[in-house]
């Protein structure tokens, strides 16, 4: 049985994952978290599968030192590309949540029928994982993929918001691809960070499924459902990189408001 006041694991390749732990904070105050951004190897929608798996299994190795009870991959790369073999891994040391299927299973209860656009990495997109979650649904959801490679990279060097950041993203909106949509998935935990930009281009004309939110609140779901919310706890937070850079640290300061410690954990001595 799981300790309540064990720490939640959190991990992704960068700073996206941090739309993910700062909406489960939010959610969650009492919670402590740790949140490990794999800075030496972001970003991942370009890397092999096996080498994100790879990585993946060296994050939550540290994790389960941490004795968390509860590991998230907050990332849609390593959700698609190594979900199965970390929770295979893992065991019963640990519940391990991805980000895909509480979207999917938001799409089930709200989607019947409709015609939704998902834009992400090169390695969700072409693992075609979410294609095959959504027909499994048999919910007659028509689902529109397109992979935006330069997104990810764009955000983690703080280009949102700006000129720059509004011409990539109405050049890959604009594909033929996304044609008809009636509401966007956004896979990959960085592009809420560009959510605005987004709902500008469509005008509100789309609605934008916000995944982090999402998962937050499935998350919170399993705690509850499991009787491990804590709910006295003081909600330590501890942030880990594999290589430390200032625009992380920056970064993680404006998403949590407070100047934050960052602690240096190579993966590969």
């Amino acid at each position: 049985m799981f300790d309540s006041s064990a720490p939640i694991g959190i991990f992704d390749s960068g700073i996206g994952g941090m739309t993910v732990a700062s909406a489960v904070t939010r959610l969650l105050p009492n919670e402590n978290t740790i949140y490990f951004g794999d800075t030496a190897h972001l970003p991942y929608g370009d890397k092999s599968t096996a080498s994100i798996q790879a990585y993946s299994i060296k994050i939550c190795n540290m994790l389960l030192q941490q004795n968390c009870k509860l590991i998230l991959i907050a990332c849609n790369s390593a959700s698609a590309a190594s979900f199965e073999l970390v929770r295979e891994y893992v065991g019963s040391k640990a519940k391990v949540l991805n980000v895909i299927d509480p979207v999917v299973d938001y799409i089930k209860e709200h989607y019947d029928g409709k015609t939704i656009g998902l834009i992400g990495t090169k390695q969700t997109v072409l693992s075609n994982v979410y294609k095959k979650k959504v027909d499994a649904l048999n919910k007659n959801v028509h689902l529109k993929s397109l992979a935006t490679p330069l997104l990810a990279p764009m955000i983690e060097e703080g280009f949102f918001d700006n000129n720059i950041s509004e011409s990539i993203i109405d050049s890959y909106l604009s594909d033929p691809t996304l044609d008809g949509i009636e509401a966007l998935i956004l896979g990959c935990t960085h592009y809420p960070l560009i959510k605005n930009q987004i709902s500008k281009y469509y005008e509100n004309d789309v609605e934008i499924l916000d995944t982090s939110e999402i998962v937050a609140h499935s998350l919170r779901a399993w705690l509850e459902q499991h009787y491990l919310v804590n709910e006295k706890g003081t909600g330590k937070r501890q942030f880990y990189v594999s290589d430390y850079t200032l625009s992380f640290e920056q970064s993680t300061n404006i998403f949590f408001g407070q100047q934050i410690q960052l602690e240096h954990y190579p993966l590969w001595e």
